[in-house]
């Protein structure tokens, strides 16, 4: 099985988190299926929000509804999935860490995450500031549209790599 190499101690801080009476308490009883199914559930809100602004980006989908209309009306759902998410992910992760932490495809899941976040940050403080201007049913600025492109192939990264995450048990 492949692994990715931990250093000793990194993996001695994780062993100590493994050993929280909390970790156990969710690894042990039916909290675990409860906060993956919760995190399923905040990863699918998440992603639906966030695919719509992307294809609209992209002049996909919703073309009669403004970038920004479609932001404005999204993004509350968006962050309230994504802190469901992320809570129910670090619960899930804090049962095996160590595990976590050496799994190919939760390490590239965290990258892409990073990327993400990264390509969200960049066009929220350069592409976005223009946003008034493209109007309704506008076409996109070709950055606009990289930055959807790059948010739909990173999100599906995401996606996939959370699935694979069980395959290298």
């Amino acid at each position: 099985m492949i692994h990715v190499p931990i250093p000793a101690v990194i993996e001695d801080v994780l062993y100590k988190v493994e050993q929280w009476p909390v970790s156990e308490q969710i690894g042990a009883g039916k909290l675990f299926p409860t906060f993956e199914s919760l995190h399923v559930l905040a990863v699918g809100m998440l992603l639906g929000s966030l695919f719509m602004v992307d294809l609209r980006l992209l002049g996909l989908a919703a073309r009669r509804y403004s970038v920004r209309r479609m932001s404005d009306e999204l993004t509350p759902w968006t962050f309230g999935a994504f802190a469901l998410a992320l809570v129910t992910g670090l619960l899930l992760v804090i049962v095996h860490p160590t595990y976590y932490a050496s799994n190919p495809a939760f390490v590239a899941k965290m990258v892409l995450l990073v990327l993400a976040g990264t390509n969200m940050l960049v066009f929220h403080h350069t592409i976005w500031r223009s946003v008034d201007g493209w109007g309704d049913g506008a076409v996109m600025p070709i950055r606009a549209k990289l930055a959807g492109g790059l948010s739909l192939l990173f999100w599906v990264g995401v996606i996939a790599m959370g699935r694979w995450i069980a395959f290298f048990l």
